[in-house]
């Protein structure tokens, strides 16, 4: 059976130059970093090597970056520190973020009586940017606005600079988890107005387990995770030092292979799209996913015009024909209420239908997607 992984937007596969580079690590730097001796100079040394790696492609400061365990960490650090220690009375956010951030605001609604406001959203699912500035002129509290650079169901990509810019202009805060961007898109934080981010290695061919925040060093704010002195003061626990060593390596290799792997991925996406289009017109792209400038290269979501009885049936149809790929995203699998990002845009006839999620990587071929679309065809027709 043919084995076809398009579910890339859930984790990826880590590239061979950083499985080697972690081997490495595990082998010969076994070292606690916390030590002074030789052995944890020496760990120590390669963890603030990679810090100063990933703030240079970011254009960061090195200070700027501390170690996580993933995006959602990094997004709880971000979200609970800005308010117990910045002072962030409300939380502009909106109905589509990643859980991480969904989950977080309404625990720190319940914990500090903060105010969530959610801003509007257009047909497809992009932040109404004048309902944004409302929000933000609405009153004098200290506010802080978190939203995704772009969304990891429907691929929408919204406009950081000019979100930025606006949060600059109402003294707010402005935080993106940008789990689904970093490794994938050019960033430079000195040019984006941009407070706070949230990545995760395993998003761009690195381990999982391990990623990172960025937080601006004009607003420092305490650990999430209370106990020894590591990140200096900002995460206590023995670092991780293979999973480090790795996520430097993947964002490396991201960087100095960019353009030419966006253009592959670009060429698979727009592929997919015309081929989908002309085998199954009745077919629907979810979001902006279906055009190639509003959302990433990256990911397309497709709604498929076949009956509720066979919907059901759809993803273990996929599965066993060797097809992998998501029904929203991985996080939500299990869940009974659907897609949460789907249920804000879509009618109540098109949530009857089934919607899927292809997520594309340098290792796919336009052959595979051939199958893919083979198998949809027969399933649907």
């Amino acid at each position: 059976m043919r084995k076809i992984y398009l579910d890339n937007a859930a984790t990826t596969q880590i590239r061979g130059e950083v499985i080697a580079k972690m081997q490495e690590a595990l082998a010969d730097c076994f070292g606690n970093p916390s030590s002074t001796h030789a052995f944890g100079r020496s760990a120590k040394t390669q963890i603030e090597q990679a810090r100063k790696v990933i703030a240079k492609i970011l254009n960061a400061h090195p200070s700027e970056i501390v170690f996580t365990s993933g995006g959602t960490e990094a997004d709880n650090m971000i979200l609970r520190s800005a308010v117990k220690d910045l002072g962030v009375k409300t939380i502009i956010t909106s109905k589509i973020e990643h859980h991480a951030v969904l989950h977080t605001v309404e625990s720190l609604k319940e914990e500090f009586g903060i105010l969530i406001k959610y801003v509007h959203l257009d047909a497809h699912g992009n932040p109404d940017l004048e309902h944004l500035k409302e929000l933000l002129s609405k009153d004098d509290s200290k506010k802080l606005v978190s939203l995704m650079h772009v969304n990891n169901e429907i691929g929408n990509l919204i406009d950081m600079d000019t979100i930025g810019l606006m949060c600059r202009e109402y003294n707010a805060l402005f935080h993106s988890d940008a789990v689904q961007s970093i490794g994938h898109f050019p960033w430079d934080v000195q040019k984006t107005p941009i407070d706070f981010m949230a990545a995760a290695a395993h998003k761009f061919h690195g381990p999982k387990g391990v990623g990172f925040a960025y937080i601006r060093k004009e607003h420092p704010i305490s650990p999430l995770i209370i106990g020894g002195s590591q990140e200096r003061g900002s995460r206590a626990g023995t670092e991780a030092l293979h999973n480090i060593v790795g996520l430097s390596e993947a964002l490396t290799a991201a960087y100095e292979n960019l353009e030419e792997e966006k253009a592959y991925i670009q060429g698979l996406k727009r592929y997919f799209i015309e081929i989908l289009e002309a085998k199954i017109p009745s077919s629907k792209f979810n979001g902006y996913s279906g055009d190639m400038t509003k959302s990433t290269y990256t990911l397309v979501n497709v709604c498929l015009n076949v009956s509720e009885e066979q919907a059901l049936m759809l993803l273990f149809h996929l599965d066993l024909k060797g097809i992998a790929c998501s029904k929203g995203s991985a996080c939500q699998s299990g869940a009974t209420g659907g897609s949460h990002v789907l249920n804000e845009i879509l009618s109540e006839e098109e949530l009857k239908k089934p919607s899927l999620r292809f997520s594309f990587s340098k290792y796919n071929t336009k052959e595979e997607l051939d199958y893919v679309i083979e198998v949809l065809n027969e399933f649907c027709s």
